[in-house]
């Protein structure tokens, strides 16, 4: 099966312009996210989806492939199916564009959950939540899934509710919730079939994606199973501010002997 990573890259970003072309120890953003798709071993194809002719004309420089693209897409969801739609590949797997420390082995790990269950149209990975207050962070996305892997539901609220007694707040919920290992830290990398990416960017926004703001909600109104793979350690940082930017310089700083 032919397999393809995208990574969507947009210049224009609210609370970080020129995000994919910051500057970490030397090389941009997306450079470094480049390296680290190309470090994967399932994927044939490497692409950047860009309406922009700067992150372009990088990409070809450090010796990426570049998909230009319409700049009137909404998500990067939607970038992603213009490309797709033109691309003779079976596997589409989305990695997000500001992820510089993103794990190679999470590519592998989603496309290789289409490459064993041909029934399934989307993977996606998790991790374990680390804390009660990441249990209660609207800005960490939590998933919960059914017996075979596969998500019920994500939310940015602390999911499920524990009982435990008429006073119990909302932190001794979370923490038991976390306790018993309930709900997992969802991780915004995806492996679509091609077919199920095109079909997925041509539906409407649902409800629940509305409220919730959580694209992936989408699919499971519309009745797509998205398989859910297990993943163990922390997450790289997401680049979405400059003091995210920072964070990131600190934790690749060059060190003898490791390259960055």
């Amino acid at each position: 099966m032919a397999i393809v990573a995208i990574i969507p890259a947009r210049f224009a970003s609210t609370r970080l312009p020129g995000k994919p072309l910051s500057d970490i120890h030397g090389r941009t953003m997306i450079e470094h996210v480049h390296a680290r798709v190309r470090a994967a071993r399932l994927p044939d194809r490497v692409l950047v989806a860009t309406d922009d002719e700067r992150i372009a004309t990088v990409v070809r420089g450090f010796g990426g492939e570049v998909a230009m693209t319409s700049a009137a897409h909404a998500t990067g969801t939607d970038r992603l199916a213009e490309v797709a739609a033109r691309l003779d590949a079976d596997i589409v797997v989305n990695v997000q564009g500001d992820e510089p420390m993103l794990d190679p082995d999470g590519v592998d790990a989603a496309a290789q959950a289409l490459l064993a269950d041909p029934s399934l149209e989307v993977a996606t990975l998790s991790l374990p939540l680390a804390s009660p207050e990441e249990m209660l962070s609207p800005s960490v996305v939590k998933v919960v899934c059914d017996t075979d892997g596969d998500a019920l539901y994500f939310s940015r609220a602390p999911i499920p509710h524990v009982r435990c007694g008429a006073a119990a707040d909302v932190r001794a919920s979370a923490a038991r919730a976390l306790a018993a290992g309930l709900a997992r830290k969802h991780v915004g990398l995806y492996a679509y079939r091609r077919q199920a990416l095109l079909r997925f960017a041509s539906l409407p926004p649902s409800p629940l994606e509305q409220a919730e703001e959580l694209e992936q909600l989408r699919a499971l109104q519309h009745g797509m199973r998205i398989r859910v793979v297990p993943r163990e350690g922390e997450a790289g940082v997401a680049v979405d501010t400059p003091e995210d930017l920072e964070r990131v310089r600190v934790l690749l700083a060059p060190q003898k002997g490791r390259k960055v």
